[in-house]
C-alpha cells in the first residue's frame, strides 16, 4: 500500500496562496460530500452549510472571492495533511477523505489536440488494436508525414493542403480530420458524479491488453462558459478497444473508475489564470509492482487548439450545460516504451501507482485495478439530492 500521501507534493508548490475548492466526504451521523477549500495554515473547512455543490461555487460571479471570503468563518473538519492520509483504497470511514473536485458538471473531454497523442491515434486505428503491429506503422506515417503537423493550424489552409497530400497517399484518418480539421473532438468522457478523486483506485477494463494513463488538465467551467479555474485528469484510455473501432470509443473511456479528478480546482484569481495554464507542464509518473517505472512529460504550450477555442466548440447555442462541466484538454502523452515483449509498447499492470503533476496544480495519484474489482459507483445525481435534503441543505442559494 502506498504510504500516506503529504500535502507538500498533492497540493500546488504555492497552495498557501491558491485559492483551491474541492470535495470531501464528512462523515458523522449525517455523513456526506462537502466543498471545502483549504486554508494557508492547513486547515480543511467545510463550505456545504453555504453552498451545497461545487458547481453552484462556480456559477458565482467571483467563486474565487466567495471562497477565500467563507474560508475563515466556516466550519474547520481537520487537517490537509490528515485529509489525503486517508485519501487511498483502505481509508478510514470515520475519517474525512477527498472526493472528485466535482459534482452536477458534465464530465467531458478533447480528443486528439497535440500532434504526437494524434498520430498515436491514427496508429491505433490502422493496427486494428494490435499492439504487436503498432512500431512498423508508427514507422511508416513518419515517413510520410515527418514533422509537418507540428505547426499546422487546426482548421487552416494548410492543414486543407496536408490533408489533401495525405488521402491521395491512403494515409488519411477520422483522427487527423479531428486532429488538424476545423471541428475538435469533444466527447462525454463519464457521467457527472462518477469521477473519482485523489487516492482512489482507477479502472481498466479486465479484457484490454493494451491501455494507458492519459494526464490532462481539466477545465472547470460553468453554465455560462465561464472557464473559472483547473485541475488535474486521467483519461484512462483502452487503446486496444478504441483502435479496433472508433464506435468502441465510449466504452474504451466510460468504464468504472476510469476517470480520475483532483485534488483540487484551482479557482482563477489574480495569481493565476488561464495563461498559467497554457504554460503549464504535466508529467506523468508510472511505477509498477514490478519495478517498472515510466515517466513522460505533456506541454499545454504544445497544443494544437487553444483550451479557450476547445470550450467554445463545447459549448454555444447549440449545446448547453445547466450545470456546467469539466472539460479535459487531451494529452500529448502516448506511451511507446515496451513494457513487456518487444515492439509490443506499453500498458498497464495490477497495481500500478500513476502520478500525474504540476508545479501550481500539486498531484493527482491512483493505483490500477480493473474496473469490475474497483469499488463500484453508487452515489449519483439522486443520492447527491437525498443526502443533502437529509442533512438540510437543500434551500434557495
Amino acid at each position: 500500500m502506498t504510504p500516506p500521501t503529504t500535502a507538500l507534493p498533492a497540493l500546488p508548490s504555492d497552495w498557501r496562496s491558491a485559492t483551491l475548492l474541492g470535495r470531501a466526504w464528512v462523515p458523522g451521523n449525517l455523513a456526506g460530500p462537502s466543498p471545502i477549500t483549504v486554508r494557508p495554515d492547513g486547515t480543511v473547512i467545510d463550505l456545504a452549510a453555504i453552498c451545497p455543490t461545487v458547481s453552484m461555487f462556480l456559477e458565482q460571479g467571483d467563486a474565487a472571492a466567495a471562497v477565500r471570503a467563507l474560508a475563515p468563518t466556516s466550519r474547520a473538519i481537520g487537517s490537509i495533511d490528515a485529509l489525503l492520509s486517508n485519501s487511498r483504497p483502505d481509508f478510514d470511514d470515520a475519517k474525512p477523505r477527498l472526493l472528485a473536485p466535482c459534482d452536477l458538471q458534465a464530465i467531458k473531454a478533447a480528443g486528439v489536440t497535440f500532434v504526437a497523442s494524434t498520430l498515436e491515434r491514427v496508429i491505433e486505428e490502422q493496427a486494428r488494436g494490435d499492439a504487436s503491429r503498432a512500431e512498423s506503422i508508427r514507422a511508416r506515417l513518419a515517413g510520410i508525414l515527418g514533422d509537418n503537423l507540428a505547426s499546422v493550424r487546426p482548421g487552416s489552409e494548410e492543414a486543407a493542403r496536408i490533408k489533401q497530400v495525405l488521402v491521395e497517399q491512403g494515409a488519411w484518418s477520422q483522427y487527423l480530420e479531428v486532429g488538424i480539421g476545423p471541428d475538435a473532438e469533444i466527447f462525454t468522457k463519464t457521467q457527472p458524479m462518477a469521477a473519482v478523486g485523489h487516492g482512489a483506485l482507477i479502472g481498466v477494463h479486465p479484457k484490454s491488453t493494451w491501455n494507458n494513463p492519459e494526464p490532462e488538465i481539466v477545465l472547470a467551467v460553468d453554465s455560462r462558459a465561464r472557464i473559472r479555474g483547473a485541475t488535474l485528469g486521467n483519461d484512462v484510455n483502452l487503446r486496444d478497444f478504441e483502435g479496433r473501432s472508433a464506435l468502441l470509443l465510449g466504452k474504451a473511456k466510460d468504464n468504472n473508475a476510469s476517470c480520475a479528478i483532483g485534488p483540487f480546482i484551482r479557482l482563477f484569481d489574480d495569481g493565476f489564470t488561464l495563461d498559467d495554464v497554457r504554460r503549464a507542464e504535466i508529467v506523468l509518473d508510472i511505477h509498477g509492482a514490478d519495478g517498472f517505472h515510466l515517466q513522460g512529460k505533456s506541454s499545454m504550450a504544445k497544443i494544437s487548439r487553444d483550451p479557450a477555442e476547445l470550450v467554445e466548440q463545447a459549448t454555444g447555442s447549440n449545446h448547453q450545460y445547466p450545470d456546467g462541466f469539466m472539460l479535459f484538454l487531451g494529452t500529448m502523452f502516448a506511451p511507446v516504451e515496451d513494457r513487456g515483449a518487444p515492439g509490443m509498447g506499453f500498458t498497464h499492470m495490477h497495481d500500478d501507482r500513476v502520478v500525474i503533476s504540476a508545479a501550481r496544480f500539486g498531484a493527482l495519484e491512483n493505483r490500477v485495478t480493473t474496473s469490475d474489482v474497483a469499488p463500484p459507483w453508487t452515489f449519483g445525481a439522486g443520492e447527491l439530492m437525498r443526502n443533502l435534503a437529509a442533512r438540510n441543505l437543500l434551500r434557495t442559494h
